[in-house]
């Protein structure tokens, strides 16, 4: 059982050093581990000091491409390198290397294709209260787009097995966190929470920059992957609002009409026509919406199979009756 523990790094020299120092070195039930660092475009000497520190894999991007992209590319060259389970971390030492066999062992005992690392974010000292209570209602929403239960959604700390590292397919320019757990529960994956320590902050956020850009971001990618998995819930809950303000524009008419008043609020059938020929459209494009998401689960599973074919996986654990 191999395992590489990949660390996506932006301009990361100095605080590389003191993440991979606290990377386990032994883990029960793994018999290799490796490290791999995906050197994001960096300005700085990070992947000269990942080398003089001895990582085994260094990838390095020609430009910043940001944090999704170089997770993605992680996973890539994880999976290239042999590896059976991955584990992500950040490089700026957040994450506790100590932390890793809570996030393994679910995977080892079979109970969990994804697991992902809980900072208690309810709680979190380093948090401001309004950091907290976004990060709380982040978490809600992702729970409720991807029905799965989900205390810290925008942790990056975390572990995937070798067949949802190969499932995994991120879209968005800003981050893999949420919009990896909307897929992972449209995919039915198994996703454990473990709770996990984090250390003492050593900079700023750069996915973070200010509230307003975190918020603009996170919603866009929530409703984009949401809409992207869930296209017939999305397009009909919107077209039943429409009809529903077209019911409500109609009985106004009616009312004024039996009372002698219909040609005065003609305003309010044209508006009952428009919301009902609005949410008869919506009804219409999710159905074509879904038919084309069905079509997108077959470029998946086929991409999946390229993947498995590509890295000589034969290991299915499918059972072909």
């Amino acid at each position: 059982m191999k395992l590489v523990i990949q660390i996506p790094c932006y301009n990361e020299e100095h605080t590389l050093p003191a993440t991979f120092h606290d990377l386990p070195r032994e883990i029960a039930g793994i018999d290799e581990i490796e490290v791999l660092v995906i050197d994001d475009g960096s300005t700085d000497r990070t992947a000269e000091v990942a080398q003089a520190l001895g990582v085994e894999h260094i990838v390095r991007l020609g430009r910043n491409r940001g944090l999704a992209h170089a997770f993605v590319r992680g996973l890539e060259a994880s999976l290239a390198a042999g590896a059976d389970i991955i584990v992500n971390t950040d490089a700026d030492n957040q994450y506790r290397g100590d932390d890793i066999p809570r996030l393994v062992q679910p995977i080892l005992e079979g109970r969990a294709d994804i697991v992902v690392g809980d900072r208690g974010v309810a709680s979190l000292p380093q948090f401001s209260p309004l950091k907290r209570r976004l990060q709380q209602l982040g978490s809600w929403v992702v729970q409720t787009a991807s029905g799965v239960a989900t205390p810290d959604a925008t942790s990056g700390f975390r572990a995937l097995t070798r067949d949802a590292a190969l499932r995994t397919l991120i879209l968005s320019q800003y981050s893999y966190t949420l919009e990896s757990l909307i897929q992972a529960g449209a995919q039915r994956m198994a996703v454990v929470y473990a709770p996990v320590h984090v250390n003492p902050q050593t900079r700023q956020s750069r996915l973070m920059r200010n509230i307003p850009h975190y918020l603009v971001n996170s919603t866009a990618t929530i409703l984009r992957a949401y809409t992207m998995y869930r296209p017939l819930r999305v397009f009909f809950t919107f077209g039943g609002l429409l009809l529903f303000a077209g019911i409500v524009w109609g009985i106004r008419f009616s009312i004024f009409y039996f009372l002698g008043q219909g040609a005065e609020h003609a305003q309010s059938l044209i508006l009952t026509v428009i919301f009902w020929a609005l949410g008869l459209q919506s009804f219409l494009l999710g159905m074509v919406a879904d038919l084309i998401g069905l079509n997108r689960g077959i470029l998946e599973e086929m991409l999946y199979r390229v993947r498995k074919i590509e890295l000589g996986d034969r290991n299915d654990k499918d059972v072909h009756l």
